[in-house]
């Protein structure tokens, strides 16, 4: 099958990738991290979530972090919101984009959002009404896609009962996860091959963890089923605090040289991507997780 020509990323380390650190990455950081992102050609970058710092600290300065970043109008500024206390502040941070969460698995739904599915649902049409009212973009994550942490049965019936829901609150884009990094090409094709017999393939983005090393065979099997759209943390960054096993996204860095070796164009500039994940090392004191990174350092 013909593979797209162009590939649009979505950068999430600053939030996926930062959410499940223990270390708390200084403020004014963060800010000089995020502005070395928007240098790249990244056109997404999803800056933060405003969430309770109790439950997840190392997201405690969402609302400095939105207001001392250099933005550029070439860039969509996205904030995970939760509950309508959470739009509050993404509206008074003037966001460009809110991101919606919701699991396919009861099981995760509950340890994560401590809410059924149907009430997740009914919650979030308050926060989607929010927004709308205030004009801004709405994006609408649905985890564990193709495996629930739990064990407990992810059904495809579920997942279109999401995304309708979702389309009638208004949401534009919808990224499908896989949180645990469970998922195989197969499994990958056979998905996608249903959801697309019934919505657009524009609706979609993917969003892969790289547990067993999968992240970019997945990707290829959605490339050639037509999906363009690709979440991704520079340095492999991520995991969920509420999925037991969940290891980091598929590393910017691999995703963005694999397209280009692919003849696929993503408009970031590798040089300037190992300049940001540079300074994410030296701000976290540790090796990112990235093949490509590890190799162009040497």
């Amino acid at each position: 099958m013909t593979l797209p020509k162009e590939v649009e990323i979505r950068e999430v380390g600053p939030r996926d990738g930062l959410q499940n650190e223990n270390l708390f990455i200084p403020t004014d950081l963060k800010v000089q991290w995020i502005n070395l992102i928007s240098e790249t050609g990244v056109r997404h970058i999803e800056v933060s979530s405003f969430v309770s710092p109790k439950w997840i600290p190392a997201l405690a300065d969402h609302h400095e972090v939105l207001e001392q970043i250099t933005r550029n109008e070439k860039i969509t500024y996205a904030a995970l919101v939760p509950n309508l206390k959470g739009i509050e502040g993404a509206i008074q941070q003037k966001v460009d984009e809110i991101a919606l969460f919701i699991s396919a698995s009861e099981e995760h739904n509950q340890s994560n959002l401590n809410a059924s599915i149907d009430q997740s649902l009914h919650n979030l049409k308050a926060v989607a009404e929010a927004a709308n009212h205030e004009g801004i973009a709405l994006r609408g994550y649905i985890s564990t896609v193709f495996g629930s942490p739990f064990g407990d049965e992810v059904k495809i019936q579920t997942v279109k009962r999401i995304i309708d829901a979702y389309i009638e609150m208004g949401v534009s884009e919808i990224s499908l996860g896989d949180t645990i990094g469970v998922a195989d090409p197969v499994q990958v094709k056979a998905i996608l091959t249903e959801l697309l017999t019934q919505y657009d393939s524009n609706l979609f983005a993917l969003h892969f963890h790289d547990t067993y090393g999968r992240a970019l065979a997945n990707i290829y099997t959605a490339l050639e089923l037509g999906i363009t759209k690709y979440d991704s943390a520079i340095g492999g960054l991520g995991g969920c605090p509420y999925a037991p096993g969940a290891s980091g996204n598929v590393s910017t860095n691999d995703l963005v040289n694999f397209l280009h070796r692919l003849g696929i164009q993503t408009s970031i500039d590798e040089d300037k991507l190992f300049t940001a994940t540079q300074f994410l090392q030296q701000a976290m004191n540790r090796q990112p997780d990235s093949k490509v990174y590890k190799v162009q350092s040497k």
